[in-house]
């Protein structure tokens, strides 16, 4: 099957077609299936297929089109994160032992976009346990990037970055607490948004076999992945807001409007340093270009500010924060091997890895003050944000590496620019919006000079959510977003 003129398309331009009757939703769903067939046996993005519910899907869509029963998503195909559950579907999160379990019901946020008209084609990939920038596991296998079949598409929601890039459907919902929807976006060229903490409900975004139940998973999101910053508005708006079994808990979805409708009018620090961890000259020059281009556009931009706060000390709370959470469902011999490695640390080293050690080892009490720690960080952001708009960083210090899947990630190594770093040191960038829990929008800047994707992180105040989108919108008007991957048009 020859490719459509659909395949690229923005979710926007896609319901402006099907209501004009130009396209059928059925006919998008059998050419988004037409790809999947076509291509997915290089890049193994779509782990779990689920055409026949689709196509009965895509008949409802054509035919609530037809009454003038339009919804937000009607008729719009797209993927979701193997981590959620579908209905029908096997949740494994990539753990063997997973493999047969079958979810009831569907995750929320599938529950919101089902009801908002969304066509679901399936299921794409992730790491075990998302607990990766790559995507592999024993069940399903490893995804490739788009770009370059030998390179990783990120994790853990690398399998949904994949699909969009290839051009199987326009959106997909993804999850992220160190970086998992924004790696994968940077690695593959699409975009993602990390919500503010707490925006979306996670419930069903379950290991299992854990029932979906209402749960605060500290530092973690679940969030909207597309090839067009519009797009992640318009999913945002569809899948946010407080969880029907708790009441009056959560946020209400009358978020502040964006702070401004211009490019002109925003003021933006550019941070492209980080204090322990160095970034690559490919994604220094990206942020340069854009910088310049910002500035000729009459945006007000900042090299550095006297009001960020200390990068190297919050990095170091949020590895042990991270850590602290993800310890929680470590082995018990896991969980004590680290523990008596924590012990035996010298005071005075102050790494990383150290930091991570010590977080896994976090005593209750020891995780208050930490959580004290926190708050304080987040007002000296709030102080920022009284001076500035946004920021404007990297999500990760290189475009995507060679897949590695040597077992013991503390063995592994990422290269800038020749020389080697701790490979889990990577998620201070990600850690710069996560740890306070701010939104964080990812956008494409452009390709490396070996043709791989480079991208940013347009991180915004606290619950002001779209004024980072507004911003990605404006960028992606002015200077272009996304590109399709060589051999896919």
């Amino acid at each position: 099957m020859p490719n459509s003129e659909w395949m690229f398309k923005t979710a926007r331009e896609l319901s402006r077609a099907l209501t004009a009757k130009q396209v059928s939703a059925l006919e998008l769903a059998q050419d988004a299936i037409a790809r999947i067939e076509r291509y997915d046996g290089r890049i193994n993005a779509i782990c779990i297929r689920d055409f026949s519910h689709a196509l009965d899907a895509a008949r409802a869509a054509d035919a609530a089109i037809a009454r003038r029963g339009v919804r937000a998503l009607t008729g719009i195909p797209m993927t979701v994160k193997e981590s959620f559950n579908v209905a029908g579907l096997p949740t494994t999160w990539g753990y063997v032992q997973q493999k047969d379990f079958v979810a009831n019901e569907d995750a929320l946020v599938v529950a919101r976009a089902k009801a908002a008209g969304a066509v679901v084609l399936g299921k794409t990939n992730v790491p075990v346990g998302l607990a990766d920038w790559q995507s592999y596991n024993e069940i399903y296998g490893t995804t490739n990037n788009p770009f370059d079949f030998g390179r990783t598409p990120g994790g853990s929601s690398g399998g949904s970055a994949a699909a969009l890039a290839a051009g199987y459907g326009p959106l997909s919902l993804g999850s992220d607490i160190g970086g998992s929807l924004r790696s994968p976006a940077h690695y593959c060229g699409v975009y993602a948004h990390k919500p503010t903490f707490g925006l979306v409900p996670p419930r069903g975004h379950t290991p299992p076999p854990l029932p979906p139940l209402p749960l605060e998973r500290d530092l973690a999101v679940v969030g909207p992945m597309s090839r067009s910053a519009g797009d992640l508005a318009d999913l945002l708006e569809v899948i946010a807001g407080p969880d029907e079994l708790e009441a009056g808990r959560g946020f209400r979805l009358a978020l502040p409007a964006a702070r401004h409708a211009d490019i002109a009018a925003f003021r933006i620090l550019v941070l492209d340093t980080h204090p322990l961890m160095p970034t690559a000259a490919s994604v220094h020059a990206a942020l340069d270009a854009l910088a310049e281009r910002l500035a000729k556009s009459g945006a007000k931009i900042r090299r550095e500010s006297e009001l960020l706060p200390d990068l190297a000390s919050s990095s170091r709370l949020y590895m042990r924060l991270l850590l602290s959470f993800l310890a929680a469902a470590f082995p018990p011999e896991v969980y004590e091997g680290m523990r008596a490695s924590a012990a035996a640390l010298a005071p005075e080293d102050m790494s990383l890895a150290a930091e991570r050690l010590r977080g896994a080892a976090l005593s209750h009490r020891d995780w208050i003050m930490c959580d004290g720690l926190r708050a304080g960080l987040r007002a000296r952001w709030r102080a920022l944000f009284a001076e500035f708009d946004a920021l404007i960083c990297p999500i990760m210090p290189t475009p995507a590496y060679p897949h590695d899947h040597s077992p013991n990630q503390s063995d592994r190594r990422i290269v800038v620019d020749g020389r080697a770093f701790a490979y889990m040191d990577q998620l201070v960038w990600p850690g710069v919006a996560t740890c306070p829990g701010l939104p964080a929008t990812s956008i494409p800047l452009g390709l490396s000079p070996e043709g791989l994707p480079i991208g940013a992180q347009i991180v915004g105040p606290w619950l002001e959510d779209r004024t980072p989108l507004k911003l990605a919108e404006l960028i992606e008007q002015a200077y272009g977003g996304f590109v399709p991957p060589p051999g896919f048009t």
